[in-house]
């Protein structure tokens, strides 16, 4: 596993080639409502995963421009059998959502605090930023609605929180209880995403008006208020080609003393990616974009970095464990998958349900796409599958279509399927299914005796388009044939994450199959 993961921070590194020759986005990955702060001479990141677990991704970074993944915050979304398909139930879109992280620097433990169906917040921790975290605390009638945890300097908690009144909580020391909690301002539009900070004396609020753009920030000597409000940017246009204006971000220091501001932009169908912004202080004292209607790109790079690799990843499951770059679409099954902990069989994924949906189907294990423009590639051998039984990669998002094998009484084929489609019942603000997709096209597979085939999807999630995604695959891993026509993604934003890669096998008639995942390689296209 080290040598894919090692190879995985090559990739990242790659992603920023752009970055480092004075352009954005820092990562051309989905990775929305981020928190970023620093550690001495570190960096760290946290991001919204919504229903994939484990929840709550934690990066770190040197330099603010490459950046690896090193771990979870939440573990297991153990909030209820729909977080793990269970039931019928599903919980997309749900989970975690704005959040935050920060370590204590009286005893350096790590906390994460976010709240759940607006209904709920739960506090996680651990003593390294890697992990392992383990729950904390649980506010079971209290939500931290898009919130920034604050360790003031006698080590006293403080969240703010709150969607256009902003909230000021403190917590108890152990942060296992709630001591009280005020409102400190009232905006005239909406305004979310607080984020809380303590400099040179003074508190600073961030908070966003998600129609407008504008990031506006708070501050005031005393952590109640009163608060005087500025404007830090007035919804600048988007630094990438086709996207929406920057929203919800944090300000950082490097230790030499410069401001940085980092937020996200509406890049569907690929997600919401992070852009990077130098700062100043104004005479009052307020952070603000030295040109508060525009964001600079090209930019230089805030500081020193790295050696840049070429953009490929593999990774052959032959570890212990999957690495902090793999979510999965909800909880999984434990018992339903395992890895080939040198052996070199790879990943295997037994059947975990019987159903003809992909969105009820447990166990599909998903990788961000690589923007603007990625292939991913995966070896299945599918010798152990059963009748009934589908595998393969599927463009996950709510309209998803796949390319893979499918065993109908034993005669085993390889196609694409398209239309999964799931739907918001805005009354119940749920996501459910509404079409189970049907078979596009497909084609016999050449008898083998090794049973294996290579699929491949190429995606192209630049938000000025064409939002195209074209499916091959090949019975020898060097040469692929084109099958089905190119799906189009949808670019929506009330789905909030970007579409993913997503590896998967499910029964339609009985449990008891099982694919091997030989490797995935995601690379760079042009």
């Amino acid at each position: 596993m080290l040598g894919g993961t090692l190879l995985f921070v090559a990739l990242v590194a790659s992603a920023l080639a752009s970055v480092l020759s004075s352009s954005q986005p820092v990562l051309w990955e989905d990775l929305p409502d981020l928190d970023v702060f620093r550690v001495g001479n570190d960096f760290y990141y946290s991001a919204s995963t919504m229903h994939y677990s484990p929840g709550a991704l934690l990066l770190h970074s040197k330099d603010l421009i490459n950046w690896e993944y090193v771990g979870h915050s939440v573990p297991a979304l153990d909030w209820g059998p729909k977080y793990s398909l269970e039931g019928g139930q599903s919980a997309y879109v749900e989970g975690v959502f704005a959040s935050s992280v920060r370590r204590r620097p009286s005893d350096g433990k790590w906390f994460w605090v976010g709240c759940v169906e607006y209904s709920r917040s739960y506090i996680y921790t651990a003593s390294s930023a890697a992990g392992p975290w383990t729950k904390w605390a649980e506010f079971s009638n209290h939500c931290f609605y898009d919130c920034g945890l604050l360790f003031d300097d006698d080590s006293t908690p403080y969240v703010a929180y709150g969607a256009k009144t902003i909230l000021v909580a403190r917590l108890s020391k152990d942060l296992k209880s709630l001591v009280g909690s005020r409102p400190v301002h009232t905006y005239s539009g909406k305004a979310e995403g607080s984020r809380m900070y303590k400099i040179k004396g003074t508190y600073y609020i961030l908070n966003v008006d998600p129609k407008t753009s504008i990031e506006y920030v708070m501050q005031s000597k005393n952590v109640y208020g009163p608060y005087r409000s500025a404007t830090l940017a007035n919804g600048p246009k988007c630094p990438v080609p086709g996207a929406g204006s920057p929203q919800q971000g944090g300000i950082v220091d490097d230790p030499q003393g410069n401001w940085y501001y980092m937020a996200f932009c509406n890049s569907h169908p690929g997600g919401r990616v992070p852009v990077i912004a130098p700062i100043t202080f104004n005479g009052l004292g307020f952070p603000q974009l030295r040109n508060s209607n525009e964001w600079p790109s090209p930019m230089t790079p805030p500081m020193r970095s790295a050696a840049v690799q070429p953009a490929y990843y593999q990774d052959d499951f032959d570890g212990p464990s999957l690495g902090p770059k793999w979510e999965w679409n909800h909880n999984p099954v434990i018992s339903a998958f395992s890895l080939g902990n040198g052996n070199g069989t790879g990943l295997t994924l037994r059947t975990a349900s019987v159903t003809k949906d992909l969105y009820k189907a447990q166990n599909t294990l998903t990788h961000r796409i690589l923007g603007p423009k990625s292939r991913a590639t995966i070896k299945l051998s599918y010798k152990d599958m059963k009748a009934g039984d589908r595998a393969g990669l599927v463009l996950l998002r709510d309209l998803s279509t796949w390319v893979g094998v499918i065993n109908n009484d034993g005669k085993v084929s390889v196609g694409v399927w398209t239309g999964c489609a799931l739907t918001l019942a805005k009354s119940k603000n749920q996501w459910s299914t509404t079409a189970t997709g049907s078979l596009q096209t497909s084609a016999a597979i050449p008898r083998t005796e090794e049973k294996s085939i290579w699929l491949r999807a190429t995606a192209n999630v630049a938000p000025h388009g064409p939002h195209t995604v074209e499916f091959s695959y090949s019975t020898d891993g060097d040469d692929f044939l084109d099958i089905g026509s190119p799906f189009t993604m949808r670019t929506n934003w009330d789905f909030y994450l970007g579409y993913r890669y997503g590896i998967f096998n499910f029964a339609t008639q009985s449990l008891g199959g099982s694919v091997d995942v030989g490797s995935f390689i995601l690379e760079r296209a042009s």
